[in-house]
């Protein structure tokens, strides 16, 4: 054998070697690939579905972080469209979710496309036999990043689940905790934000961001009451001075995210009657700021507008 031939012969028996690293497992394959195979070397499993957008972004990253790993550790990559009965068995609720085993048993584990970073990090404690909880600063800080990330987009399930994840590892979390609920509220689910703040620990229950979120779910309430925004705007179109509708549409155009719009149904309410039903244009437009926060972009234009109404 020539020495191009060996070197092509080893090249292609150590990437065959890499490529064993990383395996599609079934239910009848499991306790096989997964159970027996981390009694020798610690095998992470990783649930996903061809669906799942943070499944793909994750994918990439911990087959390579697996392969560098050099053998130290296994993946095992299970699709939960085609083999539902061991995630289901195991509680898996949503997804990406990887879980490692040592000798037989799962022992800790990570949801969501957290950075690659964070994914090398938990491989290498788990290598060397530590565990890579949540709890851990670094790892907490890359969920809770991510979670606000995902919320800031708009994906508030995928956030709630991060922020959960946290929590579950540390229960008086309090970004975690304020996070889940406005995740909540977004959702729709509003009966259960108050359980969700009962995990307030009672020395933060006056906290800036504990009171924001119970200001929002004040106006998730109120808006939930309101109806049909469409309903709503015939009544205003029948009579431009019905103040009350358009204080309804206000609240309306927020809980659907259009915050300009309901600023300007607000300041044309106090332009056409500037002290109406005790100045109630006024304070509910100072109750969105509050929720909004001084930075936000509608609550910067529309304290100039207001400001501009008033003094002028």
């Amino acid at each position: 054998m020539t020495t191009m031939q060996t070197a092509a012969a080893v090249n292609g028996a150590n990437g065959n070697a890499l490529e064993a690293l990383v395996i599609d497992t079934t239910t009848r394959d499991f306790v096989k690939d997964v159970v027996e195979e981390s009694k020798k070397r610690p095998v992470l499993v990783d649930f996903w579905a061809p669906w799942c957008g943070p499944c793909r972004t994750l994918s990439p990253i911990i087959e390579k972080a697996v392969k560098d790993a050099r053998g130290t550790v296994r993946l095992a990559k299970m699709n939960i469209d085609e083999h539902p009965s061991i995630p289901g068995q195991m509680g898996i609720q949503s997804i990406p979710a990887v879980i490692a085993f040592v000798d037989g048993k799962p022992v800790d584990g990570f949801l969501g496309a957290l950075p690659e970073g964070q994914v090398r990090a938990f491989i290498d404690r788990i290598a060397k036999g530590g565990k890579a909880e949540a709890g851990d600063a670094g790892e907490t800080e890359a969920m809770l990043e991510a979670a606000a990330a995902a919320l800031a987009a708009g994906d508030a399930a995928y956030a709630a689940e991060l922020f959960a994840t946290v929590l579950q590892f540390d229960q008086k979390n309090l970004t975690a905790i304020v996070g889940l609920a406005r995740a909540t509220i977004i959702g729709g689910d509003l009966d259960r934000v108050i359980e969700i703040l009962s995990l307030v620990p009672p020395d933060k229950s006056k906290d800036p961001a504990v009171s924001a979120v119970l200001a929002e779910l004040t106006l998730a309430q109120q808006t939930a009451k309101l109806g049909p925004g469409g309903d709503v705007a015939k009544r205003i179109a029948a009579n431009p001075l019905d103040h009350q509708a358009r204080l309804d549409l206000a609240m309306i155009e927020n809980g659907n995210g259009n915050r300009l719009a309901a600023v300007d149904q607000l300041i044309e309410v106090m332009r056409r009657e500037r002290g109406w039903n005790d100045d109630a244009a006024r304070k509910q437009l100072l109750q969105f700021f509050e929720v909004w926060g001084p930075k936000d972009e509608a609550t910067i234009a529309g304290r100039r507008k207001l400001s501009s109404l008033l003094f002028s």
